[in-house]
């Protein structure tokens, strides 16, 4: 399984992934799932795959050879998308037609294969303004709006909480980077599919450029990140106030004993 979560904030766009795919306990490798599209000063476009390694691979594969979309003759690329949405309908048609080329025609083998697979895109191209898709398996893809600044496929739901309670679109591209990435420390510790290598992606608005970074198992800043949010935790559960109702048994139980005595 992986993860990986996009974060549209006003000031731009920040992308991560982690690198851990297993088929088992016993068979568990790393695969890079972030991937980049750049156009120096003309676009820069990432991809963050998760679910089936192999319907996600040959879907990109297809995209970067080029995809004839049904309402043209010509095939198109990332690189030759006139606009965000049109490299979601790229993306879109190119991962629909893996997953059905793969059970066609049916068989019993083929629907015993787990083709399940999704995808992030975010990044601009020149003229438009930041955005981020989510692409669904059969080609049909939603955009990150204002209300909840982010999107994630793969193993969310460890890492959902802090984004949904702290994250929002005025946050400054900085917080929403650390954010991210207490999201992901939240999701390795509580899931073994989850792992480093992390790979990042920044992307200022009107940029037209990205900022790729690799965080390593022992990467300094996000094992000191880790620790201070565990303590962050802890010190916050002691410093609220325990349930008045536990309080008052205790009570009662202390006077009940005297009252025995």
């Amino acid at each position: 399984m992986t993860y990986c979560v996009g974060m549209l904030v006003d000031k731009g766009l920040a992308m991560i992934a982690d690198t851990r795919t297993n088929a088992g306990v016993d068979n568990i490798s790393s695969y890079r799932k972030l991937h980049t599209w750049s156009v120096p000063g003309e676009r820069v476009l990432a991809v963050c795959t998760a679910g089936s390694l192999s319907v996600t691979q040959t879907a990109l594969a297809r995209v970067r050879e080029g995809i004839v979309l049904p309402d043209s003759d010509a095939p198109e690329t990332l690189e030759t998308a006139p606009t965000l949405f049109r490299a979601a309908q790229i993306l879109g048609h190119a991962l629909a037609t893996v997953r059905a080329t793969i059970n066609t025609p049916p068989t019993p083998a083929a629907d015993g294969l787990n083709v399940n697979a999704s995808i992030l895109l975010g990044g601009q191209i020149a003229g438009g303004a930041p955005g981020l898709y989510l692409i669904y398996g059969q080609g049909n893809f939603i955009a990150c709006g204002r209300d909840t600044p982010y999107l994630q496929i793969g193993e969310l739901k460890y890492g959902k909480p802090i984004l949904d309670r702290a994250l929002r679109a005025d946050t400054p591209l900085s917080e929403a980077v650390k954010l991210g990435l207490i999201s992901f420390d939240s999701t390795i510790r509580s899931n073994i599919a989850v792992g480093p290598p992390l790979d990042l992606i920044l992307i200022p608005r009107d940029a037209l450029a990205g900022e790729e970074r690799r965080l390593e198992a022992d990467d300094p800043y996000f094992r000191d990140l880790g620790r201070r949010w565990s303590e962050a935790l802890a010190a916050a559960h002691r410093a609220m106030p325990n349930p008045p109702w536990l309080e008052d048994a205790s009570t009662a139980a202390g006077t009940g004993a005297a009252g025995g005595r």
